[in-house]
């Protein structure tokens, strides 16, 4: 009898990985294909991805939601599962997704995210766009599409949701404070191309205001006192996060 299993594509973006590609698709031995769009690569990216037997996609896209799009648009699985260079897919959680696909009513899962700031891992805090310990990674194919955003792209997934999976998506996010900061900087600057693409920058007193609340939700509401100075420190790069992109958008052009 042939085999009706659904067939599960993985799919991701990198630019200059190969450093952290290797590891992050020696975890993805579960998927049926695997794709690689390689965005403005110089490095081995592409040839390291072929060696592991993924598809690549080359070329240069200036907007993360249009080249999340266009390797999502290769995906000939039924179901795909998003994953970033900086991500490995931990035992437990491939096991859940093969089962998860398997006869079912729902058309998405919710994974649970760990985050690792170089070899610590922090629980608590983290939010207001400045990283998530959840993410809606794997749906149906055709149920999700990227809108065209620079940076922390929203997206439209329709369909039921189901619950969260087993395991966990291990995220390592930062080596160190240094690359913090470097990604809070590079990140503020893409927002703000996408603030003077839209026409709307908003004003000073709102992103002022925004600081305190974002400030507390990271800090207090989702417990990033618990991690003492990295939760401290986590809150205060996501407060800062809109005020930067909206001062970028305001000034850096005149």
């Amino acid at each position: 009898m042939a085999d009706k299993s659904p067939r599960l594509s993985v799919v991701m973006c990198a630019h200059n990985e190969e450093e952290r590609l290797p590891s992050c698709l020696s975890h993805l031995t579960f998927a049926d294909e695997i794709i690689v769009l390689c965005d403005k690569c110089t490095d081995r990216t592409e040839e390291i991805a072929r060696e592991f037997g993924a598809k690549t996609i080359t070329g240069s896209w200036d907007i993360e939601g249009e080249r999340r799009n266009r390797v999502l648009q290769e995906a000939t699985g039924d179901w795909v599962f998003e994953v970033d260079a900086d991500e490995h897919v931990n035992e437990e959680l491939a096991k859940s997704i093969r089962k998860a696909i398997v006869d079912t009513e729902f058309d998405c899962f919710v994974v649970s995210v760990h985050n690792y700031i170089g070899k610590r891992l922090v629980r608590y805090g983290w939010g207001a766009s400045y990283g998530t310990s959840a993410v809606r990674r794997l749906f149906r194919a055709g149920r999700k599409t990227w809108r065209a955003e620079r940076v922390h792209p929203s997206f439209e997934l329709t369909g039921r949701t189901g619950p969260y999976l087993d395991g966990a998506l291990l995220h390592y996010v930062d080596r160190n404070i240094s690359d913090m900061v470097k990604r809070l900087n590079s990140y503020s600057s893409a927002r703000a191309a996408d603030l003077r693409a839209s026409g709307k920058i908003g004003s000073f007193a709102n992103n002022f205001r925004r600081i305190f609340s974002r400030f507390f939700r990271c800090f207090v509401s989702r417990k990033g006192y618990k991690e003492g100075g990295m939760g401290f420190l986590i809150a205060v790069f996501a407060a800062l996060f809109p005020m930067l992109s909206y001062l970028k958008a305001r000034y850096d052009d005149e």
